[in-house]
């Protein structure tokens, strides 16, 4: 049987971002003119640049070779970070889970969504160090700030994604739990959890992951870890020591990232 295709001389194109040309073309004049004006107005000290290109070079050549000499310290400061992490995720998925129930609109009444979408925007709204700072000064120096700090941290992203991924629930399954005569909590807990179970388990990942490399970062302002290790490592000038630790937290993540990934693709 033959068949005959018709050529039609059409091709099709990808259609633009914005169609209107003009719209298009003022867009892009304006950023690129907010840009220059942005690069124009800032306050760039060049001679301090300038001066500061020597000084980088001369860190760098005291980095190199690294130096794992002290490879206990770099051994205690890493397995601090990784309890930090650990018992921060544990917490912060603690507490994510009771606040992303409260703040999401089709379980929760209007009151309670208002408190707990106030909670996720608060917990958002400050980077972990700014946060860190604010608790080392409250309890001290040390893991506990830390694990405070990534607490506040984990709540901010899991309790969000989780909120809204209960609001995209098949809500036919509530509807048949309620009406076999379920009550609030078993409605939760066949007709909800079920169906955000996978999320919650690639977020706790996620989240593990993610505080294993935000351990690295708020210690550098004393909320302990390896961090705490780095900072005091550049206080001494010790850069070769320094770029051990920043090769360690390097192999480290990678080694998370695969771990995590692996896990992710087993569950899936």
């Amino acid at each position: 049987m033959n068949t005959t295709v018709e050529k039609t001389g059409r091709t099709w194109k990808k259609p633009p971002f914005i169609a209107n040309p003009a719209i298009r073309w003022a867009l892009i004049i304006g950023i690129a003119a907010y840009v220059w004006w942005a690069i124009t107005t800032l306050p760039f000290d060049w001679d301090r640049i300038q001066q500061g290109i020597p000084r980088a070079i001369r860190i760098f050549k005291g980095a190199f070779p690294p130096s794992f000499l002290r490879g206990e310290l770099l051994f205690d400061g890493f397995m601090e970070s990784i309890k930090i992490a650990i018992v921060s995720t544990l917490l912060g998925l603690a507490l994510s889970i009771p606040i992303a129930f409260a703040s999401a609109s089709n379980v929760a009444p209007k009151w309670l969504y208002t408190i707990g979408r106030g909670m996720i925007i608060v917990a958002r709204s400050f980077h972990p160090v700014i946060v860190a700072i604010l608790f080392v000064k409250a309890v001290g120096f040390g893991p506990l700030a830390g694990i405070l700090t990534l607490t506040i941290y984990s709540i901010g992203f899991v309790a969000k994604m989780l909120a809204e991924r209960i609001e995209e629930i098949d809500w036919g399954q509530v509807e048949a739990i309620k009406a076999a005569g379920g009550g609030t909590f078993v409605t939760m807990l066949y007709a909800v959890i079920p169906q955000i179970m996978p999320r919650q388990i690639g977020l706790s990942i996620y989240q593990l992951d993610s505080n294993l490399r935000a351990s690295a970062i708020v210690g550098i302002v004393g909320a302990g870890g390896i961090g705490s290790t780095l900072l005091n490592a550049f206080g001494r000038y010790d850069y070769d020591f320094a770029l051990a630790i920043t090769l360690c937290i390097i192999a480290v993540i990678l080694v998370s990232e695969a771990i995590s990934g692996r896990i992710r693709r087993n569950l899936w």
